[in-house]
């Protein structure tokens, strides 16, 4: 089955879309993206979605081609037409095509390039990953300095999930020059010590993941103590349990880092509550 993908305001079948080799998405990976996950049909999360991707193109000096109306009818659309119970909405906005290539941004009343396709995940909630865990090792954080912004500059993270492939572990995580944790290749990094779920900061280093968010409002609202600040792959080692959020994974538990187990070495209690708590009051506030 062809899906029906999305294209500057037309539906398409995907065989038929098209973006201009000038576009500078493509040339500059100057463009902006958001991954929105579907659950029974309805969009998760899609608010804080559109808040994040406002965000990113304010910080690159972007403009949204369609409101944010527009948007959400736009997603609705697409799940509606591809038939999708659970999967996932990528979405993606570029700076457009100036008809030549150029370092030089273009005139801003250039309209920018708009797309977005669905992908079909029947599993995504009840994913055979989150009963075994997640296995990741550590590698050197070599991405530029505003990974904040969701940009489609997404070749080191990548490579850092090639790099996990060839380890045959699931994952990457990168480390700073301290040699502390920044995040996952493309989720946010947490560990458990008794009470407390420990996570970076928020700041210009890390993305401010929407799932992360979420996970850590549900995690106060049951009682855990959050404490935001680095942690080292060893102190992931000595932890009680380690997780990672994203859309694409809710709340993946994970069991080893560097080659030695977290905590039992398998998915912990506080991991497995949180994605319960996360995906019950998800389908809840769906739309």
């Amino acid at each position: 089955m062809t899906r029906t993908v999305y294209v500057n305001g037309d539906y398409l079948p995907e065989t038929e879309a098209k973006v201009s080799i000038f576009d500078r998405g493509f040339l500059m990976a100057d463009g902006v993206y958001e991954v929105t996950s579907v659950l029974e049909g309805k969009l998760i999360d899609f608010d804080g979605h559109a808040k994040r991707l406002a965000r990113s193109l304010n910080e690159l000096e972007m403009t949204c081609p369609i409101p944010e109306e527009e948007l959400l009818a736009m997603h609705r659309e697409l799940v509606a037409r591809n038939g999708i119970d659970q999967g996932m909405i990528y979405l993606q906005v570029t700076r457009g095509n100036p008809g030549d290539r150029s370092f030089v941004f273009p005139d801003a009343s250039l309209p920018g390039t708009i797309v977005a396709f669905t992908q079909n995940i029947p599993n995504l909630a009840d994913a055979p990953a989150a009963k075994t865990g997640f296995r990741v090792i550590t590698i050197p954080d070599l991405r530029w300095s505003r990974v904040d912004i969701k940009t489609v500059q997404l070749l080191y993270p990548s490579m850092g999930k090639m790099a996990a492939k060839k380890a045959g572990v699931d994952d990457s995580w990168f480390t700073d020059e301290a040699g502390r944790v920044t995040e996952g290749t493309s989720n946010n990094a947490y560990i458990v010590k008794g009470n407390r779920i420990i996570t970076r900061a928020l700041g210009n280093d890390i993305l401010h993941g929407i799932t992360r968010a979420a996970v850590l409002r549900f995690a106060a609202e049951a009682q855990y103590e959050i404490e935001e600040r680095p942690f080292t792959p060893e102190e992931a080692q000595g932890a009680d349990e380690a997780f990672s959020t994203a859309a694409s994974i809710f709340v993946m538990p994970v069991v080893e880092v560097d080659g030695k187990p977290v905590g039992t070495g398998k998915p912990g209690p506080v991991a497995v509550r949180l994605r319960e708590i996360y995906l019950d009051e998800m389908r809840k506030a769906a739309i």
